[in-house]
C-alpha cells in the first residue's frame, strides 16, 4: 500500500482465572448498521451512525487500482493518487490546506491493485467543506492539473519508491508479485510501478486516466459518525449530484493462476540475515476457501503458538522469526510465509524443517483448541477496530466495493465461526500442498552494489493462457442532478465546531496503595489497562543500554507457573492482548481485555507483571532475536541515524546518551543475566513505583476490586527505589557532522538535532505550535521545499521526542542521492531563516492552532487515545482537566511566544548531522557545504576517519 504522509513520525521514529479452550471468550456481537443508497448519477453511499464523539468519518473508493494499468503505465494509478491532492479547479492549492485548518484527522490517500481510495476523519461541523473538496476533485480536476504539477509529483513518487527499495529487503516486493503470477496478469507487477514508466507517463495520459476511470459511478462514499442517513442523502446530492456518471469502467476478472510446480529464487540485498519468502497463489477476497485458508495460515505462523514459531524458534531454534499469513485481494490472494534464519544456520536445515510441519499440517489439519483459539482472536481483533469511525468506513466501502455488500464483514466472520476441521484441512490440501515460490534472500558480500541493483530487475514469471477477459458493466440509466453548489466562491468557511467530550478522570486506591486513574469509555465492550512505572532507557544509566527494554520484553515469556507458550495460548483463548515495553522515561504492561473476560484476562496479567521466571532458555532465545534486531537496525538509514545520534547530542554518561531504537548493544546483551533482570525488576518494576491507568467499558467500582483481586496484596521490596538521574547539556559551540556509509544507497539520510528543553517546559505548547508550522505537518516548511517545491524527499520534517529531561529537536529527511547536500543545505537556510529574516507569519501559527483545537474530538475517539492522554497527565505532572482546558490555551497562544520557542529551540549554529548514504557519492558534496567539521563513523558509532 502507497501512502501519502502518516502521522506520529516521532512515535514511529522511536519504536521500540486462566482457564481452558472451554472458558474461551463468548462470542460478542458485532453489528455495524448501515444504509446504502445510490446518487441517480450511479456514485453508491453508505451511511453508518456512530454518535459517540462529534465527527464524521468520509471514505471515498474509486474502483480502479494498479491493476487495471494498460502495458507500460505501471505506477500510473499511484502517480494519479497523488495528483488527487495537489489542487482542484476551484481550489487551487495542497489539498490538505483547509482539512489542517479545521482539524481533520486519520487524512490521507492510499493505492492498491484494485482501488485507490482517500479518506479522512473531520468535526460534524466541517462534512460541508469536505464533501466540497472531494466533490471537487471528482467533478473538476483536469483545469487544475498540467505539466508542473505533473513532474512535481512524479519526482515524489519515484523518491518514495527510492525510499522504500532503501530499505532491507526493500526490494522483495517486486520480485514475489513478478513470480507469483504470470506477466500477462494484473497483478505481475507492484503498484508502484517502474521508474522506466513513471518517467514516460505524460500529462495525456493523466487526463486520459481521470476522464475514464474517475466517474461517480465507479465510486463508493462511506459516511460513519454522527451524521444521519437523512442528512447524508441531501448532501451527498448536493455536492456530488451534478459530476457526471462516467463511461462503464471494465471489471477484471479473478484469476489466482497457480502454479503446478515449485520454483526457487535468490537475490542479493544489504540485510542483515538471510530471510526466506514462498508463496502460494489463492483464491480471492470473499471465497469461502480464502477464508480457510486465513485459518490455515493462523495456525501455521500466525504468532508464538503457532506451529512454525514454536518448531523453528522455540524447539529447533534455527530462526529468529516465523510468520504465514494471506494477503487478499479482488481477483487473487497470496498465501506467504516467511522466515528470519539464525545467523550460521544453513538454510536448507530450516526448510526441511518447515517440510516437516507443513506435511504434518497437511495431512492432520489443525487441532480443535487451535481451531477455537485463532476464531477468538480473529473476533477479538474485529471488535477493537470497530472503535475508530474511520476503521467501520474502510469495512463498509471495501465490502460495497469488491463485493457489493457493505455487510460482506458478517458472512466472513460467520465462516470463521463456523470453520471446520474439515474444510480448514481441504482447503490447505487444495492451495498450499504444490506449486510454491521459494525467495532466499542473503547478505550481499562488500562491494556488490551494482549485481543488488541488477539483481532487483527481476523478469519474473511468463505469460499463460487462461486469462479472463474483463467485463464492462452495462452503461446504467444516470442521468446528473442540478447543484445549488457556487463552486466560483471556494471552499465553504467552517466556522463552527463541537466541543470535545472527554471524560473526567477518576481516581481511587489499591489496597497496597497503588494509585488507579479511569477514563470511561463505553463505545466496545473492551477494557485498557496499564501499569506504569517511572523507568525507561533512561533508567540503563548504570546498567548495560537496552537493560530496561529487554527486560520488560522478557516479561511475558514465562513465570513460575506458565511458559511462555501457554501464556500466549490464554491470551488467545481470552481474547486478550498483554504487552510490555518502555520508552524513554517510562516503562509499562499493558492489557486489552474484552469486558466479558476481565477478570481471568486479569489473573494472567498480574502473574506476567509479578511472577516472572527469566528461565536462562528463554533469556539465550530471545538473546539471539534481540542481536538480530540490533543487526538489521544497523542495514536501516533510520535504525543507523537513531542509534547513532542520541549519544553524540547528550555525551557519555548521560541517561538519554543511547540509541533511541531502545535496543542498546550487543556488548551489553551478551552481558545480561537472569540476575541483572531480576534486579531491576526489584529496583524499578515494583508497586510503590506503578500507577494503573485504565480505560474503556467499566467503572471505578467495578475495577478496584478486581485489581485489587491480582494487586492488592503486592508489596514493595525493602530495598530502596532506584533513582535516575538526567543530567543537563549544554549546546556544542559549533556544528558537527557525521557521515556514515551506506553504499549503493538510493537514498541519504538526513537526520540532525539539537537538545531542547523538557516537554514540561512551561512553553510547551508554543514549542509544539512552532514545530508543527516549521517541520511537523504536511503544509509546514520543510516539507513544502524538499518534498513540493524541489521533490527531492518524499517527506521532510521536525519533530520533537517528548522527555522528562530535555529532548531532542531533530530535522528528518530521506533525498535523493545525488541531492543530499543540496538537501542540507535547504534544512540549514530554513533553519536560519525561521529564526532570523523569515520568523513564522501569523497565518502559518494560527493555521497550526487552529489545527489542534479542532482536530481533538477525532483525536480522543478511542480508548487507546484516552490512556495516552492520561499517561501524559502522569508523567508531565498535567492536571486532571489538562485536556479538557486545553483549547483556550492553545487559543491564548501569542506570535509573538511562538517566534521565540522558534528562537529557543532552533540553533542551526549548534546542529550535529548524522548523514547515512552512499560515501563514494554524498562525502565530497557534503564536506564542500562547510556545515562544520566533518567525520565518518562507522556502524557502531566509532569514528573511522
Amino acid at each position: 500500500m502507497r501512502k501519502h504522509i502518516g502521522r506520529g513520525l516521532a512515535a514511529m521514529l522511536l519504536t521500540a482465572g486462566l482457564g481452558n479452550t472451554a472458558n474461551a471468550a463468548a462470542p460478542d456481537t458485532i453489528d455495524i448498521p448501515f444504509t446504502r443508497f445510490t446518487l441517480p448519477n450511479g456514485l453508491t453511499v453508505v451511511v453508518s451512525e456512530d454518535h459517540k464523539a462529534p465527527v464524521v468519518a468520509v471514505s471515498v473508493w474509486y474502483h480502479i487500482g494498479s491493476a487495471d494499468e494498460p502495458n507500460g503505465k505501471t505506477g500510473f494509478a499511484h502517480l494519479f493518487e497523488h495528483l488527487m491532492f495537489q489542487g482542484s479547479e476551484n481550489h487551487k492549492d495542497e489539498f490538505f490546506r483547509p482539512f489542517e485548518l479545521a482539524g481533520a484527522t486519520d487524512q490521507n490517500g492510499t493505492t492498491w491493485y484494485d482501488r485507490t481510495n482517500y479518506f479522512e476523519t473531520v468535526p460534524t461541523t466541517a462534512l460541508d467543506m469536505t464533501l466540497w473538496m472531494e466533490s471537487d476533485r471528482m467533478g473538476h480536476l483536469l483545469g487544475a492539473i498540467g505539466q508542473h504539477e505533473l513532474d512535481e509529483q512524479r519526482g515524489v513518487v519515484q523518491n518514495e519508491k527510492r525510499q522504500g527499495e532503501n530499505q532491507p529487503y526493500g526490494r522483495v516486493d517486486e520480485r514475489l508479485s513478478a513470480n507469483a503470477f504470470p506477466a500477462n496478469h494484473p497483478y505481475h507487477h507492484e503498484t508502484i510501478g517502474s521508474m522506466k514508466d513513471l518517467d514516460a507517463a505524460s500529462l495525456g495520459d493523466v487526463k486520459q486516466w481521470f476522464s475514464t476511470n474517475y466517474g461517480a459511478a465507479n465510486v463508493t462514499v462511506a459516511l460513519v459518525g454522527d451524521i444521519t442517513p437523512e442528512v447524508a442523502k441531501a448532501k451527498m446530492l448536493e455536492y456530488f449530484g451534478d459530476i457526471p456518471a462516467g463511461s462503464p469502467v471494465p471489471r477484471q476478472q479473478p484469476w489466482t493462476a497457480p502454479r503446478t510446480e515449485a520454483t526457487r529464487d535468490t537475490m542479493q540485498d544489504h540485510v542483515a540475515q538471510t530471510r526466506i519468502y514462498r508463496e502460494w497463489n489463492a483464491p480471492w477476497l470473499g471465497d469461502p476457501e480464502e477464508i480457510q485458508l486465513e485459518l490455515a495460515a493462523a495456525v501455521l505462523g500466525g504468532g508464538k503458538t503457532s506451529r512454525l514459531y514454536e518448531r523453528l524458534v522455540y524447539k529447533d531454534k534455527l530462526a529468529d522469526d516465523v510468520s504465514v499469513d494471506v494477503q487478499s485481494f479482488a481477483l487473487a490472494s497470496m498465501v506467504q510465509l516467511q522466515v528470519d534464519v539464525k545467523h550460521g544456520v544453513d538454510p536448507a536445515k530450516v526448510e526441511a524443517a518447515i517440510a516437516e510441519e507443513w506435511a504434518r499440517f497437511l495431512k492432520d489439519g489443525p487441532t480443535d483448541d487451535e481451531l477455537a483459539r485463532v476464531k477468538v482472536e480473529t473476533r477479538a481483533s474485529f471488535i477493537r477496530r470497530l472503535e475508530r469511525v474511520n476503521g467501520k468506513a474502510s469495512i463498509l466501502a471495501e465490502g460495497q466495493v469488491y463485493r457489493g455488500d457493505p455487510g460482506a464483514y458478517k458472512t466472513d466472520l460467520g465462516q470463521v465461526e463456523s470453520a471446520t476441521h474439515e474444510g480448514v484441512l481441504a482447503a490447505a490440501k487444495k492451495w498450499i500442498a504444490k506449486g510454491d515460490y521459494t525467495l532466499t534472500v542473503t547478505p550481499a558480500a562488500e562491494g556488490a552494489d551494482e549485481d543488488v541493483k541488477d539483481e532487483a530487475e527481476a523478469v519474473g514469471r511468463a505469460a499463460i493462457e487462461g486469462r479472463p477477459a474483463a467485463i464492462t458493466p452495462p452503461a446504467g440509466d444516470y442521468r446528473v442532478t442540478k447543484s445549488s453548489v457556487a463552486r466560483d466562491k471556494g471552499v465553504p468557511v467552517v466556522d463552527k465546531f463541537p466541543d470535545l467530550s472527554f471524560p473526567k478522570l477518576e481516581r481511587g486506591h489499591l489496597k497496597n496503595g497503588i494509585e488507579v486513574i479511569l477514563a470511561q469509555r463505553h463505545a466496545i465492550p473492551v477494557i485498557q489497562v496499564q501499569l506504569l512505572f517511572d523507568a525507561g532507557y533512561a533508567s540503563d544509566q548504570g546498567r548495560g543500554p537496552g537493560t530496561s527494554a529487554f527486560t520488560m520484553a522478557m516479561l511475558d515469556e514465562g513465570t513460575a507457573t506458565l511458559d511462555s507458550l501457554e501464556i500466549a495460548r490464554r491470551e488467545e483463548r481470552l481474547g486478550a492482548q498483554i504487552s510490555a515495553g518502555s520508552g524513554l522515561d517510562t516503562s509499562s504492561v499493558g492489557l486489552s481485555a474484552l469486558t466479558s473476560q476481565l477478570t481471568p484476562s486479569l489473573a494472567l496479567y498480574a502473574d506476567i507483571v509479578r511472577n516472572s521466571a527469566f528461565h536462562d532458555e528463554d533469556i539465550a532465545r530471545v538473546r539471539g532475536q534481540w542481536l538480530a534486531r540490533i543487526a538489521q537496525e544497523k542495514t536501516q538509514p533510520r535504525g543507523l541515524a537513531l542509534r547513532t545520534l542520541p549519544p553524540l547530542l547528550y555525551g557519555d554518561g548521560h541517561a538519554y546518551a543511547i540509541p533511541f531504537t531502545g535496543s542498546g548493544n550487543e556488548q551489553a546483551i551478551n552481558a545480561l543475566t537472569a540476575n541483572e533482570l531480576r534486579a531491576y525488576v526489584g529496583d524499578l518494576l515494583r508497586p510503590d513505583n506503578a500507577k494503573i491507568l485504565v480505560a474503556g467499558d467499566t467503572t471505578l467500582d467495578a475495577v478496584i476490586p478486581q485489581l485489587d483481586a491480582v494487586f492488592g496484596d503486592w508489596k514493595a521490596p525493602s530495598t530502596p527505589l532506584a533513582k535516575k538521574n538526567i543530567a543537563t547539556v549544554a549546546p556544542p559551540a559549533k556544528p558537527r557532522v557525521y557521515l556514515m556509509d551506506k553504499p549503493g544507497a538510493q537514498q541519504s539520510l538526513i537526520l540532525a538535532g539539537v537538545v531542547a528543553p523538557s516537554t514540561k517546559a512551561k512553553n510547551d505548547l508554543e514549542i509544539q505550535t512552532m514545530n508543527g508550522a516549521f517541520g511537523g505537518t504536511f503544509t509546514s516548511r520543510l516539507n513544502m521545499n524538499l518534498r513540493e517545491d524541489k521533490h527531492w524527499a518524499y517527506g521532510a520534517f521536525s519533530f520533537l521526542t517528548n522527555a522528562l529531561g530535555q529532548r531532542p529537536f531533530m530535522l528528518y529527511a530521506p533525498v535523493q542521492t545525488d541531492k543530499t547536500a543540496e538537501s542540507a543545505a535547504e534544512l540549514l537556510r530554513e533553519s536560519k531563516a525561521v529564526i532570523g529574516p523569515k520568523p513564522l507569519t501569523h497565518d502559518e501559527i494560527e493555521k497550526i492552532k487552529l489545527g489542534d483545537v479542532r482536530s481533538m474530538p477525532g483525536d480522543y475517539q478511542t480508548t487507546g487515545a484516552l490512556l495516552g492522554a492520561m499517561t501524559g497527565i502522569v508523567v508531565y505532572d498535567r492536571p486532571d482537566d489538562y485536556v479538557q482546558t486545553l483549547k483556550p490555551r492553545i487559543e491564548a497562544q501569542t506570535d509573538p511566544s511562538v517566534q521565540a520557542a522558534a528562537v529557543e529551540i532552533v540553533k542551526p549554529d549548534a546542529l550535529t548531522w548524522v548523514i547515512v548514504g552512499d560515501l563514494k557519492k554524498i562525502e565530497k558534496p557534503v564536506r564542500d557545504l562547510n556545515l562544520g567539521e566533518v567525520k565518518v563513523l562507522n556502524a557502531e558509532g566509532k569514528v573511522v576517519r
